[in-house]
C-alpha cells in the first residue's frame, strides 16, 4: 500500500493511493497514519480491506498539499557515510561500524514544502536518502530476518545538511542537521510488502534541473537489515521511529571548488524508484 497524509500543515488527514493511482480518503477508516496504526495488524487489515473494496471516497488531488506520510514521529536516527561511493567522493574511510546521529522530529516537512536556508548559511547541501519506518518494537535484534520483520515500510527522505555548521563549528554533526525544514519526507509511506529488495532501489536528485545524484542502495556499506539490527543494540526502536539510511555520491560537499552549495531560489527534486518524488523550493529563513 501507498499511504499518505494530505491537507494543510497540522491538519492532514490519512489517505491512500490505490493501484490505479487514484487518491482515496482513509479518514473514515483510521484516524491517522502513525506508529499506533503501523503496530496494529487489525487496523492495517481494515485499511487493506477498504483499499481492495474500491469503495473509499475519492479525493481531488488538484491543489491538495501532501504532508509527511507519518504523524507523531518518535525519533529520526540517521546513518552517516553509508555508501561506498559517497565515502570515496568525500575522501573518508568507510566506517567499520555505522555512524549514528539524530535529527529532531520537528525538522520533518512535506515532500513539496518550502525548505529554508538557515541565516548565515553558505554551505547548505542536498542528500537523497531511503527512510525506513519502524512498525514493531525492536531491541537487541539478533538477525537480519528479525530486523526486516520490524520494518513497516519505506519513504523518500531529503537529509538537508549545513556543512559548515556540521563540520566546522565544533561538537557533533547535529548543528548542521537540525535546522528548520531540514527533513522533507514522503510523498508516501510504501508498505514493506511492496519493496521486494531494499538493496535494489535507485536514488536520484536534481538541482535546478541538473542531475546531481544517481545512485543505488546496492552501494550501501551497511544494508537496511544490518542498520536496523545494529541500531537496536544501542537503543530501542518503536513503531513510528524513522531511520535515514545515508546518501549516495553526488553531494555538493564532494564536488571540486567552488562547491555548488544551495542558495535561496534553488529548486531541488529527488526520487527513489517506486517510492515517489519530491520537489522543494529553497527560500531564506
Amino acid at each position: 500500500m501507498k499511504l499518505l497524509r494530505v491537507g494543510t500543515a497540522g491538519s492532514e488527514r490519512p489517505a491512500l493511493l490505490d493501484a490505479e493511482g487514484i487518491l482515496r480518503d482513509l479518514s473514515g477508516v483510521v484516524p491517522d497514519i502513525d506508529g499506533a496504526l503501523l503496530a496494529d495488524d487489525a487496523a492495517l487489515g481494515r485499511v487493506r480491506a477498504a483499499a481492495e473494496s474500491g469503495e473509499l471516497p475519492v479525493l481531488d488531488a488538484d491543489g491538495l498539499r501532501v504532508g509527511p506520510p507519518l504523524a507523531r514521529i518518535g525519533k529520526i536516527v540517521c546513518i552517516g557515510l553509508n555508501y561506498h561511493d559517497h565515502a570515496r567522493e568525500t575522501g573518508a574511510e568507510p566506517p567499520a561500524e555505522p555512524v549514528i546521529f539524530f535529527k529532531a522530529a520537528d525538522t520533518v516537512v512535506g515532500p513539496d514544502d518550502t525548505v529554508l536556508v538557515p541565516r548565515g548559511s553558505v554551505k547548505t547541501d542536498w542528500e537523497v536518502e531511503l527512510a525506513v519506518v519502524i512498525g514493531r518494537t525492536a531491541r537487541y535484534l539478533e538477525s537480519h530476518e528479525e530486523a526486516l520483520a520490524c520494518v513497516a515500510g519505506y519513504a523518500v527522505a531529503h537529509d538537508v545538511s549545513e556543512r559548515e555548521f556540521q563540520i566546522e563549528r565544533g561538537g557533533t554533526w547535529d548543528k548542521g542537521k537540525n535546522c528548520e525544514t531540514f527533513n522533507p519526507l514522503g510523498p508516501w509511506l510504501v508498505t514493506a510488502d511492496e519493496v521486494s529488495d531494499p538493496q535494489d532501489l535507485s536514488l536520484k536528485l536534481w538541482v535546478n534541473g541538473e542531475l546531481k545524484q544517481d545512485g543505488t542502495t546496492a552501494e550501501q556499506i551497511f544494508s537496511v537489515a544490518e542498520v536496523v539490527r545494529y541500531v537496536s543494540q544501542f537503543m530501542t526502536l518503536y513503531p513510528g521511529d524513522v531511520i535515514n539510511t545515508g546518501t549516495p555520491a553526488g553531494v555538493a560537499l564532494g564536488q571540486p571548488e567552488p562547491k555548488p552549495y544551495l542558495r535561496a531560489g534553488d529548486v531541488v527534486e529527488l526520487e527513489i524508484g517506486g517510492l515517489g518524488r519530491q520537489r522543494q523550493e529553497f527560500k531564506p529563513a
